[in-house]
């Protein structure tokens, strides 16, 4: 590795050439594509001693991953989003989620092998599987079951790769012991079928790579097939995981150009003709197979979710059209005066025009008009003109004044009033602050009037069709069913119907605001016609209906949507992290806490820091040698050294794929992304161990193997020491506060010490651990943690906090609830007064808990002392001020004066959705977008 090459810059042209020698390691170049130094490394042909100490180390593995599996015997971390999207499957709802489905389909049939039966929600963090029944633990052996199976593939990826079996076990024993992988693989998530398949890959990669460097005499036998289609197969798996398999395919896809290239720069054996079949190979096993694949799993998920779900808001009306109950029958093209129709919004996941026998509280009182997003009789309008048709005796009185005449259809222009048919109110506008959107570019929208009576002014609206996002020369012109959009603009002040995603608080059950809005953003004021009927429309007239998108344009549909919703998470997280802190292993994840244990997820530190430690070295090595060919030394003539460059080097390019684009990420992110290159690391450790210790010769290492052996022996001995020591954290055992601090090198690793007990006495049993919810009463429930679930779930800005619960000291004998108002300078105020300032000012809720100390008589107690001539055992009354102000939602009251500008409205949506991220609900209503990886 010292010489250089004559031949190359820097030398004297006239100096006559260095005499021909033959070196140790230096080997006559192939003829052919064949890589030099590469041996048949057959992971079939084995010997037998490689088998036995496979399975042991396997077995080893199982005992690990699967110990004590059924603790916590409550809902954990994202357990919440992927159990609950389980019991969506079962129950054939339809939900949406930023992930492929494979390995949400892969938990489903564990748990409905298991006797799950979909009931249980999943709901919130701490949920207690035990009484209900939940076949968790089954649940959980898949992920489990995929973690064991890691062990055997690096194994044999170890092995296919070319280093020798105590480099291979060395591999094995390190996954074994990383805390990280430990815990994502013992609980209802998604990173550990993720990692299998990663897996599963790259064995398959570097065995068809293996085939491939032997040179022609290889290509397209048995094997080289078997190893190319495995690959891609693999390759479609990890896609259908999640989108980080799109890394998988770049690391594949980038070493299958090389290696093409590498052929096409050998024209005696490979002829044009052999070089495309090579690529078409290639093109099949690597594309089409993945493609397939992916879209095969979509196809299942279609299948299986056929019912509507809160999840289908997110989808076009053509697409919630193909779900059981939401499919619609032919329904007449043309809308006249006198239709009897349902109005569905354009953009905010379609939901309809509504309105319903209850009041607004503030504003003008009248009826509320909102965005309901399932069919309903209450969504039902009939278009009336702006005067009534004339009869043979005058003007024909009544909503229903048009059944008898021949139809006169609605046209770009038509003014109209629009009756609600279950409450004879009209739709109506006029200059009132909406109830909730506090700005004075908005209108209010209520339903007013009573029956008989004939409207006024406020109840007209003009309808201006527009053209550009209609369907159809027809449906430009004159109104028409499903094809034609349109909008609203109210007669007397201008303003546009309009929908937005604010939600109405309680008393507007949820639902979304109406609103009319001056100068309205195009999407959010565009509506259409879904049901149409008339009298006197023949039975022959034309009829339309949604287009079927059928499975492809279902497919596409959904990957825009994952898409964009897996871009929105840019909100902060309490949990998240950035890809500097990753191979440094910087912070976790806070995944459960109760009963004074905790589950938080961190790496085993020693794994950790030595596999990036192996990828520095790798690039300090390579950055070296690139220096030193550049100088003219032939480092790169020596076999053993281009070995060490392409085989390790694949391995960092593996590790550089899975890890350098989160870098160009916005959104959330947390720890465990950082698992896939992690895995591709502990391979690039161990290959550079192996060469070190085995290939390398002149460091005296080669000729002692019983040192590499040694070295590997301590290795896996200090690991499983680090590993023991962090072992609580994975398996949610108890610790004490010493202990804890004691291991607790930096202050980023945020887990609380002071949640565990001072010793170990102070632990029950783990059979006897009391499994109470978290969240109900304290007294049950000493010591809960937080732990935010990773937003991944059908709502992916969801983000689950566990409060933590005090200890109960005294028995809470009774509650007194109270609402005080008060003005800005803390002033209280009376009803009178809050009543004048009722929709003139917003509110802002306040909750306090007071508590007090009463006798059995309820006579106060005052720091500790009865007052005399009482007895009796003391107890606690707690005051709270905890139910809404004046009607105002906490999420939406505001310190500041109404906006004025357009732009706020996108703020408030935002304001909104994230006040939601809170909730442990895996799937909003009204089919909102919360991921959560």
């Amino acid at each position: 590795m010292s010489q250089r090459d004559p031949a190359r810059p820097g030398r004297s042209p006239t100096r006559p050439p260095a005499p021909v020698q033959r070196q140790v390691g230096i080997q006559d170049r192939p003829k052919d594509y064949t890589s030099e130094g590469v041996k048949d490394n057959d992971i079939f042909q084995l010997p037998g001693s490689d088998w036995q100490l496979l399975t042991v180390l396997t077995v080893l593995a199982a005992v690990v991953r699967l110990f004590r599996l059924s603790q916590p015997s409550s809902v954990v971390f994202d357990e919440v989003h992927f159990g609950g999207f389980a019991s969506k499957y079962i129950k054939g709802k339809f939900f949406m989620d930023v992930h492929p489905p494979l390995a949400k389909l892969l938990l489903t049939l564990a748990g409905w092998l298991a006797g799950f039966d979909g009931e249980f929600d999943f709901k919130d963090i701490g949920k207690d599987y035990l009484e209900p029944g939940v076949p968790y633990v089954a649940m959980r052996l898949l992920p489990a079951i995929c973690g064991v199976l890691t062990i055997p593939t690096i194994y044999l990826t170890l092995k296919a790769s070319g280093c020798r079996t105590t480099t291979a076990a060395l591999g094995a024993g390190l996954l074994i012991f990383e805390n990280g992988l430990l815990t994502q693989s013992r609980l209802i998530l998604l990173d550990s079928p993720l990692i299998i398949f990663t897996a599963f890959t790259a064995l398959a990669w570097t065995c068809f790579t293996n085939q491939q460097e032997q040179g022609p005499s290889k290509a397209f036998q048995p094997a080289w097939w078997f190893w190319l289609v495995a690959t891609g197969v693999g390759l479609g798996a990890t896609a259908s995981v999640k989108w980080v398999g799109l890394f998988t395919i770049a690391w594949v896809g980038s070493l299958t150009v090389l290696q093409l290239w590498v052929m096409l720069g050998d024209p005696k054996t490979v002829t044009p003709r052999l070089w495309f079949k090579h690529f078409f190979a290639r093109m099949f096993c690597l594309i089409v197979i993945p493609i397939a694949f992916y879209m095969a799993m979509f196809a299942i998920h279609f299948t299986c979710l056929v019912n509507p779900g809160e999840g289908d808001g997110f989808m076009s009306s053509e697409f919630q059209s193909t779900l059981n109950s939401k499919g619609m029958g032919d329904v007449p093209a043309d809308v006249a005066f006198g239709s009897r129709i349902s109005i569905r919004h354009h953009n905010t996941q379609g939901g309809y025009l509504h309105s319903h026998s209850h009041m607004y509280p503030t504003g003008s009182k009248q009826q509320q008009i909102t965005l309901y997003p399932h069919k309903d009789e209450n969504n039902m309008w009939l278009i009336e003109n702006q005067t009534q048709p004339e009869g043979l005796g005058g003007p024909i009185a009544g909503p229903h004044a048009w059944d008898a005449i021949d139809p006169t259809m609605l046209v770009d222009g038509s003014m109209i009033k629009l009756y609600h048919i279950t409450t004879d109110r009209r739709l109506h506008s006029h200059d009132v602050r909406p109830p909730v959107t506090e700005a004075d570019w908005q209108n209010e929208v209520s339903a007013y009037g009573y029956e008989g009576f004939e409207g006024d002014a406020n109840d007209l609206f003009r309808v201006e069709i527009i053209r550009s996002m209609s369907e159809g020369n027809e449906a430009k012109e004159r109104v028409r069913a499903v094809q034609t959009k349109f909008k609203l603009v109210h007669a007397m002040t201008g303003c546009v119907l309009f929908s937005h995603k604010v939600k109405l608080p309680d008393w507007g059950f949820e639902q979304q605001e109406v609103t009319c809005a001056k100068g309205g953003t195009l999407p959010n004021s565009v509506w259409y016609i879904e049901q149409n009927e008339h009298p006197m429309l023949k039975e022959g007239a034309e009829k339309v209906n949604y287009r079927n998108p059928g499975f492809l344009g279902k497919f596409w549909e959904l990957q825009k949507v994952m898409w964009t919703t897996n871009a929105g998470l840019v909100e902060s997280h309490a949990w998240d992290s950035r890809p500097p802190s990753w191979p440094v292993l910087r912070r976790g994840i806070n995944f459960w806490g109760k009963d004074h244990r905790q589950i938080y997820l961190i790496g085993n530190p020693l794994i950790w820091w030595s596999s990036t430690a192996a990828i520095a070295i790798y690039v300090a090595v390579k950055g070296l040698a690139v220096l030193r060919w550049q100088r003219g030394y032939k480092d790169y003539s020596v076999t053993t050294f281009k070995r060490f460059d392409y085989e390790i080097g694949s391995s960092v390019l593996g590790w550089a794929f899975h890890y350098f684009p989160f870098f160009l990420m916005q959104r959330q992110l947390f720890l465990h992304h950082y698992f896939p290159a992690l895995y591709f690391a502990i391979i690039a450790l161990c290959q550079v161990y192996d060469f070190v210790t085995a290939r390398f010769g002149g460091i005296g290492l080669k000729e002692r193997p019983v040192i590499g052996q040694a070295g590997t022996v301590a290795f896996l001995a200090a690991s499983a020491v680090v590993f023991t020591i962090y072992a609580p954290l994975a398996y949610g055992n108890a610790w004490t506060q010493d202990e804890c601090q004691m291991v607790k090198l930096f202050d980023t690793w945020d887990w609380d010490c002071n949640n565990f007990h001072t010793s170990y006495a102070q632990y029950s049993p783990v059979e006897g651990v009391p499994q109470t919810t978290i969240g109900s009463d304290a007294a049950s429930s000493p010591a809960a943690v937080p732990g935010p679930a990773n937003p991944q779930a059908d709502n992916p800005k969801d983000d689950v906090f566990v409060t933590p619960q005090p200890a109960a000291q005294a028995p809470i004998v009774g509650t007194e609830e109270k609402i005080e108002y008060r003005d800005e300078s803390g002033n209280l105020l009376n009803d009178e007064q809050v009543k004048e300032l009722e929709g003139r000012v917003s509110f802002k809720t306040r909750y306090e808990t007071r508590t007090r100390l009463v006798d059995q008589m309820g006579n106060e107690i005052h720091d500790g002392i009865l007052e005399p001539d009482t007895e009796g055992v003391a107890g606690t009354i707690a005051e709270g001020e905890n139910p809404p102000t004046s009607g105002v939602p906490e999420t939406l009251a505001k310190e500041v004066p109404a906006s004025v500008a357009v732009g706020d409205d996108v703020e408030k949506e935002k304001s909104v959705e994230m006040s939601d991220a809170g909730s442990a609900r895996p799937e909003s209503s009204a089919g909102e977008a919360t991921t959560k990886a």
